[in-house]
């Protein structure tokens, strides 16, 4: 493998390549909220929200839970549909689940104290490599690599490595590079500088060459490859799902919603009533009253259709056909279905895909 992909390390001036990112990331760091301490409970949640999420999207939600959620034990002891609600928003839902049984574990199992180690860490539910070596390095000062597709990106280019890094398996050679390259007596700035370059400097298109710290260093400037660098493969066609969705108020302006089944996708969250569309069905209204009698046990008035949304997955696209109706008459409320007003719809974690169907409905006229 090394004379290979990591041929350009052995003549590789390491220490100097080392300064340079650090002495950099000293001074140009951004200011930002999990990186005011080294708490490893701090830190692991910034991770997990930072996973395919935006820094900017993510420092208020991080503010609000931190401040709902302090420490291991506050979440550890916290019901399930708060923690949903307070990550209402983020996407990748299945982040807070996770989080929160791993947080469980670290509670009962650890003393409510986060592992330093590879082997308890990556034990977690929800903790991967990169997630296990960004809470080793950063909060306990461990010489762990902590691969992220931006971290890729940047050796890729400095290193000129010409894998595709869309294979789990060239993970492994960009974690080998960053055992060779990092810091052992400053682990946390030298991966969080890793981190740092990728976000602000070395970024996916248009990388800032002229300003990179570490441009003397970088095999791709030089050979003037850094556009074509990292090779990655191209995802797989999204899958396009039609979707027929409707909101229901009873007679006392009483929304109907449901609570999506533990398993798949969104799952735990709650939304109103909806279904696949069948193209056997003629008319889609038709096939929603069906489905809503059936499943639900309630009858409802012929609803009116308000128009269109399509919420974006990362490997399907939802096309929502909007309808708002009248419930009639509902056979019984049970612990997934449940009537409720206005003021508590704002108890009840909804997927954005739901809450901009609320929101289109009232705006309606």
């Amino acid at each position: 493998m090394k004379k290979t992909a990591l041929a350009n390390l052995d003549a590789f001036n390491k220490e100097t390549f080392r300064q340079d990112l650090i002495g950099w990331f000293e001074q140009e760091q951004r200011t930002l909220p999990w990186r005011q301490d080294q708490d490893p409970y701090k830190v692991w949640v910034s991770e997990i929200m930072l996973q395919q999420t935006r820094v900017d999207t993510v420092i208020p939600y991080f503010n609000r839970f931190i401040e709902q959620f302090p420490t291991i034990e506050a979440l550890a002891e916290a019901e399930e549909d708060k923690v949903l609600k307070a990550w209402e928003g983020l996407g990748y839902y299945s982040r807070a689940r996770n989080l929160q049984a791993a947080v469980r574990e670290v509670h009962e199992h650890y003393g409510g104290r986060v592992p330093d180690n590879p082997k308890e860490i990556s034990s977690l539910k929800g903790v991967g490599p990169y997630t296990a070596g960004a809470i080793l390095s950063i909060a306990y000062g461990i010489p762990e690599p902590a691969v992220d597709g931006n971290v890729m990106r940047v050796l890729s280019r400095i290193l000129s490595i010409w894998e595709d890094i869309a294979k789990p398996a060239t993970r492994k050679i960009f974690e080998e590079a960053v055992r060779e390259l990092i810091s052992h007596e400053n682990p946390s700035f030298f991966n969080q500088a890793l981190m740092e370059l990728g976000a602000l400097i070395c970024t996916p298109t248009s990388p800032s060459c002229l300003l990179c710290p570490v441009r003397e260093h970088c095999h791709a400037f030089y050979e003037g490859k850094q556009s074509e660098l990292p090779i990655k493969t191209k995802n797989k066609k999204q899958k396009d799902v039609q979707i027929a969705a409707v909101v229901l108020r009873d007679r006392e302006g009483r929304y109907l919603i449901r609570k999506r089944p533990e398993k798949g996708l969104l799952a735990n969250l709650w939304e109103f009533p909806n279904t696949e569309i069948s193209l056997a069905f003629l008319h889609e209204k038709d096939q929603l009253a069906e489905l809503i009698k059936e499943q639900y046990g309630a009858i409802i008035e012929t609803a009116e259709m308000t128009g269109q949304i399509d919420h974006v997955f990362t490997h399907l696209t939802w096309h929502i056909h909007v309808y708002k109706g009248t419930l009639l008459s509902l056979e019984e409320e049970r612990s997934d279905l449940k009537l409720v007003t206005e003021e508590e719809l704002k108890e009840f974690a909804f997927p954005v895909s739901h809450q901009k169907m609320l929101k289109h409905v009232q705006e309606h006229k």
